[in-house]
């Protein structure tokens, strides 16, 4: 069970069978009345005391007691019905007939919400007190032993993606295993800034891994392999909000802007930024970062 609220219209709708249980006693109690009745007129027109007219009333109104009666569980039954789709069972609605005790119908309105599928409760928007309609959302409710990755590819890589194709999945937060998934939605628009698409991969999570809005690294293998520009990872380093490589010139190095692209092992795709040939730094970049900003902050001071 997710929780347990009061249910107003399971309320109503207990009070409704109360009701009907009590209009079915009230109508045996009158039929009984219409049967004693019924037998005294029949014993009186034998012994010649009453007229055939008064036991054929005395029939009448039994009969139409018997139907009232009828009609009364006719009635209950269908307000019975309600009661077991709002999940009550057998056993808790006869306890309605055998309890008068008004705190037992009230704690009765109190439904459980139960959960349609094994899973976790990922959000929670429901506070003690609240009242609630058919309309408001309580909880997002999420089935994570399959979970979704969604990757962002690049314009000129997405011919080389279709669905069903595998993909592998890293994340930080356990950086030596690799999952393994498969490509379920290729998107058809690109994003104007970022020039990619949204792939969709699908991951087995059975161990509970993977979570929620978690990052991840995507790499998906293809038959076609292009040519790419690849350095070795220490090659580059971040420098304020911007990737940089430093290229070797004859007189030192230069500090120079980057774009990345795929990571393959400890490789990692240039895109933009250098050119095929030239030589950069893989050992000392960050000796060499702290020098450059270095030289700007001193650069700052003297004016």
């Amino acid at each position: 069970p997710l929780l347990r609220y009061d249910n107003v219209e399971l309320g109503e709708t207990l009070g409704q069978y109360v009701a009907a249980l009590a209009a079915i006693e009230r109508s045996n109690s009158e039929t009984d009345v219409a049967r004693r009745a019924l037998e005294r007129a029949r014993s009186l027109v034998d012994l010649g005391a009453v007229a055939q007219a008064e036991l054929q009333r005395r029939e009448a109104e039994y009969r139409k007691a018997l139907a009232d009666t009828e009609r009364q569980k006719a009635e209950a039954a269908q307000v019975e019905e309600k009661l077991h789709r709002f999940g009550m069972t057998d056993s808790e609605i006869r306890e309605l007939h055998a309890s008068p005790d008004s705190d037992y119908h009230r704690e009765s309105s109190h439904s459980i919400l139960k959960a349609p599928f094994a899973g976790v409760v990922t959000h929670f928007s429901a506070s003690p007190g609240e009242s609630i309609d058919t309309d408001d959302e309580l909880m997002i409710l999420s089935d994570l032993t399959v979970v979704w990755v969604q990757a962002d590819v690049y314009d000129k890589d997405i011919r080389f993606v279709r669905e069903g194709n595998t993909a592998e999945v890293r994340v930080g937060a356990h950086p030596d295993r690799v999952f393994k998934g498969k490509i379920t939605y290729v998107g058809d628009v690109l994003d104007p800034e970022t020039r990619t698409t949204k792939v969709r991969v699908e991951v087995p999570n059975t161990e509970n891994m993977l979570k929620v809005e978690m990052f991840a690294m995507v790499r998906i293998p293809t038959a076609v392999m292009a040519p790419a520009l690849m350095v070795p990872l220490e090659a580059v380093v971040k420098v304020e909000d911007h990737m940089v490589a430093f290229v070797k010139r004859e007189n030192g190095f230069e500090k120079r802007p980057v774009e990345l692209g795929q990571r393959v092992g400890d490789w990692v795709e240039v895109t933009e930024g250098l050119e095929e040939g030239e030589s950069v730094v893989t050992e000392g970049a960050f000796l060499l970062k702290s020098e450059a900003k270095k030289a700007e902050l001193g650069h700052h001071e003297g004016h």
